[in-house]
């Protein structure tokens, strides 16, 4: 605090203050500036540390209540933000007045031209921020969903399309009210564990994570992360405990670079994308989980989908995130409370792809809850969910949840890259296939084992033949838009892969080399 600001408040000489005659007037004043100024840091200090939840409503449904229900639903349960994956009009009015903070999407295919058009954008904000604004509250738009992932090579219009819409934004009083940001799934990471270990793929930090997190540190946004321990827990129920995925009781895992101890896999999840951003010294960037959930049902070699396991992952989420006013952190950020969307609001039976897919959902389109789950503060309070224990299917192979395939899927196939498709579309299946895929690629990162040969080629072969086999060789899990097929061969006979125990051992074969060994 400079002394010399406090006397432009009195002109006067020093004197005796009145209020207490053995310090001089100016010094008290300073005291009481000094504490105001304290009181503010603290408040906004807790008010960073404060968690909170919100939900996803997604529409890819036939069967869904009108949005003014939905508002009313939101409403009844006490649910204060929603995200929403587009703009339409009837759910931005039926939101209006309700006090309910609500996150816009801008989709994909806009991108190339809100990027190459700054008067795209300007009229693209003008149709779909301003006519609702500030009557609905939208307090951020997510700028694609999910990009780094998607098949049309969208990934460059990313930071240039936020910028026209930033301009846009500021061009409408809107810059201060209204935060950007773009969901990134956790495949953008080349390592996630140890948390500590959380480093970006490396072909993406210079063309776009660097300018990315340039433009959120310079807007004071938070970046936003689809994160799904079902995934990981599906595809690995043999290494990842059920309590651990589910935030129940469980001795935690320590990570063995700073001691940290993780009860939970969403907050070391969390922590790993903490520790790519602060590798790349953008450490002062927040975390927002603007996708997570469990899925109710699931096909056969969807480990885990279950009601009471959605149950347990959710309603354990909520208290994790809520209890002690909000202000629960991860092991690596403390400080600061979780913010978290929840996927989804209703089971959409319209979604394409497994089971899972079309059973996320909190509710039914009925309204009637999938099962109990507080979203509240005071409603944790009194729920008693969440301890319900149902332990995987046991696999071909042995007992437990091994890691082996179903005896259903018993036949000698493997699946394998096509060694013609462009690199482009094998790295587009590898990064599925080793993120939302849930394949064990730990394997093929810088200095593991199967790292060499390092080639595209070698390593989506590696990354869609774990999926195929998690997938129990379901039909159609070796596909990766054309970019992958089925073989019968071992590796000792096949010309894919190089010759000798490296590639049996690399590519799933045990030392016979004539079945599938189990992958964690």
């Amino acid at each position: 605090m400079c002394f010399h600001s406090l006397r432009l408040f009195r002109r006067f000489e020093m004197g005796f203050s009145p209020i207490n005659k053995w310090f001089p007037f100016d010094l008290a004043l300073s005291h009481l500036l000094l504490l105001l100024l304290l009181m503010f840091a603290l408040f906004f200090k807790i008010s960073d540390a404060e968690g909170w939840i919100g939900v996803n409503y997604g529409r890819i449904a036939n069967d869904l209540p009108s949005a003014v229900k939905v508002v009313q639903l939101l409403k009844s349960q006490g649910i204060n933000r929603v995200k929403l994956y587009d703009t339409d009009p009837s759910v931005l009015k039926a939101l209006a007045n309700s006090n309910i903070k609500v996150t816009v999407a801008l989709p994909n295919e806009l991108l190339s031209s809100v990027a190459k058009k700054p008067q795209f954008a300007s009229t693209w904000v003008s149709k779909n921020i301003l006519p609702y604004h500030p009557t609905t509250q939208i307090e951020s738009i997510a700028v694609g969903n999910e990009v780094f992932v998607d098949p049309q090579n969208t990934t460059l219009f990313l930071v240039p399309a936020m910028r026209n819409l930033q301009s846009s934004l500021t061009k409408y009083n809107l810059a201060s009210s209204i935060k950007l940001s773009t969901p990134i799934a956790l495949s953008a990471l080349q390592s996630s564990y140890p948390p500590s270990s959380g480093a970006f793929k490396s072909a993406l930090v210079e063309p776009v994570i660097k300018p990315l997190l340039d433009f959120l540190n310079e807007t004071n946004s938070p970046l936003f992360v689809n994160a799904y321990p079902f995934f990981a827990y599906s595809a690995n129920s043999d290494v990842i405990s059920l309590d651990y995925a589910l935030f129940r009781n469980n001795a935690g895992n320590v990570d063995p670079s700073n001691g940290l101890r993780y009860l939970n896999l969403l907050d070391a999840q969390i922590d790993a994308v903490y520790a790519a951003l602060t590798r790349l010294n953008y450490g002062n960037v927040k975390v927002v989980v603007t996708e997570t959930g469990w899925p109710s049902k699931g096909d056969e070699n969807e480990i885990g989908a279950a009601p009471e396991n959605a149950e347990g992952y959710n309603g354990n989420l909520v208290k994790r995130v809520l209890n002690n006013g909000g202000g629960n952190g991860t092991p690596l950020r403390p400080e600061s409370g979780l913010n978290v969307y929840l996927f989804a609001l209703f089971n959409e039976n319209q979604k394409p792809g497994p089971t899972s897919e079309r059973n996320y959902g909190l509710f039914y389109p009925s309204e009637e809850k999938v099962y109990d789950v507080p979203f509240t503060a005071e409603a944790v309070k009194g729920w008693t969910g969440g301890k319900a224990q149902k332990p995987p299917p046991v696999r071909n192979g042995g007992g437990g949840g091994g890691g082996g395939v179903t005896a259903a899927a018993a036949g000698q196939t493997w699946c394998v890259a096509d060694e013609k498709m462009r690199k482009e579309r094998l790295q587009e299946g590898l990064d599925y296939a080793c993120g939302e895929g849930g394949a064990d690629c730990r394997p093929i990162q810088e200095g593991a084992t199967c790292w060499n040969p390092n080639t595209v080629h070698a390593h989506a072969s590696y990354a869609f033949n774990s999926y195929y086999q998690k997938k129990g060789r379901a039909v159609g899990s070796c596909y990766f838009g054309g970019a992958a097929y089925v073989v019968t061969q071992p590796p000792m006979e096949a010309t894919w892969v190089p010759n000798g125990a490296h590639a049996r051992e690399c590519h799933g074969w045990d030392k016979k080399g004539d079945r599938p060994s189990p992958q964690p």
